[in-house]
């Protein structure tokens, strides 16, 4: 399922999107978790890649009415060099709310 998924106020079209809850080992505290796939080309590398260096987020899901301050729990790429022009890299990501 495709969402709008926004990271400080920096809007990613996804190509897949979860949600999913998760609980701390004691089971008394959930936090939220989302996970999704998305497009990078050449000429979005370095405002992506930076954004997601600091590890620090407001999300937003305006479509499932979340908001929450999250970290990345996981991270990956088909590809680590996207400077060449009109290359397009696959990435997933998965945040997790913070503690």
């Amino acid at each position: 399922m495709t969402q709008k998924v926004i990271i400080n106020e920096v809007p990613i079209d996804t190509t897949s999107f979860y949600e999913d809850t998760v609980k701390n080992k004691a089971g008394d505290n959930s936090r939220r978790k989302i996970g999704f796939d998305f497009k990078v080309t050449s000429s979005d590398y370095h405002e992506i890649t930076t954004l997601l260096y600091a590890n620090d987020f407001i999300v937003e899901v305006p479509e499932k009415d979340l908001k929450f301050p999250a970290i990345i729990q996981s991270y990956s790429t088909s590809i680590t060099n996207l400077y060449e022009e009109n290359a397009v890299g696959d990435f997933k990501l998965e945040l997790i709310e913070k503690a």
